[in-house]
């Protein structure tokens, strides 16, 4: 007789796509940098850290990744400390290490050390239960290439709007 259950392991309990909610995004990011590849990386975190990122408190403005002896950790990251913690509470700006798979971490190794890129984080997240954060390798853009980037936008917009009249 066979089980209506789903057996462990199959792509519905595995790949199936979890519901996202998004903590904080860095805008920032994607002005300042030309966005080459991503990542979804998970967090290692404490246990007021988690409760803090729930209540929809972070900041990732001036975040960074760095890659320090064969590990990635992120740096800059503003969780602030938990209301309700007590002496127990996590400092608000530590590293935090991120969980990447072997592979992905050696080539973030070979990037980062060409001239000019870096890896910044664009979102943080709950997948599930499970805090992640993208991080993007990034080429930093010069002061020409940003004012570009807004012509463009602007140009696109225009266009935008004169299509909507019609």
């Amino acid at each position: 007789m066979a089980s209506a259950r789903q057996p462990q392991g199959t792509a519905r309990t595995l790949g199936a796509e979890r519901p996202l909610r998004i903590i904080a995004r860095n805008p920032r990011a994607r002005h300042d940098y030309q966005i080459l590849e991503r990542w979804e990386a998970g967090l290692v975190l404490a246990g007021t850290e988690v409760k803090a990122l729930r209540a929809g408190r972070a900041s990732l403005a001036g975040a960074f990744a760095r890659v320090r002896r064969g590990e990635v950790w992120l740096e800059a990251l503003h969780i602030p400390a938990y209301v309700s913690g007590n002496r127990f509470n996590h400092d608000p700006l530590r590293s935090r290490k991120l969980l990447l798979h072997r592979r992905e971490i050696r080539r973030l190794i070979g990037a980062v050390e060409q001239k000019g890129l870096a890896l910044v984080p664009l979102e943080l997240y709950f997948r599930g239960p499970h805090a992640k954060v993208v991080v993007a390798l990034g080429r930093g853009k010069k002061a020409h290439d940003r004012r570009e980037d807004l012509k463009r936008r602007d140009a696109e917009r225009e266009m935008a709007r004169a299509v909507r009249r019609r």
